[in-house]
């Protein structure tokens, strides 16, 4: 099963709808969004997927209600722990608000800093997609996880 995340959209609509295309062509079976829409109406562009989406807020979105609303109570608050496909998940937004060392999940997924990383931590890989705005460093990326090896790759859009 292959999952896309994504993370720091910030209302760049171009972008996020290529990160979308992304997803479908790849044929992602889930995308996880690691918080900072910004505005309502980014759900539109998130509701072109192919598949089904989950995200947390991030300390951008200030217009919580309207995202909630809009995004059918999709978007929760951080950090949002599920199981997806028999794996554990950890999803959030600031890497500072939880010692991902210590949590119990296959797969933490978090974004907040604009910058891609994949790391292992022993079974546990940990994702961040970057920032699909490419506002802060002029890089849009996101990440494609493979969930069955758990084995990651961040894709510039």
């Amino acid at each position: 099963m292959k999952i896309g995340i994504i993370s720091d959209t910030h209302d760049n609509l171009p972008k996020l709808e290529r990160a979308v295309s992304l997803f479908n062509k790849n044929k992602v079976d889930f995308v996880l969004h690691a918080g900072d829409y910004v505005a309502p109406f980014t759900i539109d562009k998130m509701n072109a997927l192919s598949c089904d989406w989950l995200g947390v807020f991030g300390n951008n979105d200030g217009e919580k209600k309207g995202l909630a609303a809009k995004s059918m109570n999709r978007i929760k608050e951080p950090p949002y722990r599920l199981k997806l496909f028999g794996r554990k998940i950890t999803l959030l937004h600031d890497p500072q608000s939880l010692e991902i060392k210590k949590e119990k999940a296959d797969l933490v997924v978090f974004g907040h800093t604009h910058k891609p990383e994949l790391a292992k931590l022993k079974d546990k890989l940990v994702v961040n997609p970057g920032e699909c705005s490419g506002w802060i460093s002029g890089k849009s990326t996101a990440a494609i996880v493979d969930l069955a090896g758990l084995t990651a790759r961040i894709i510039k859009i």
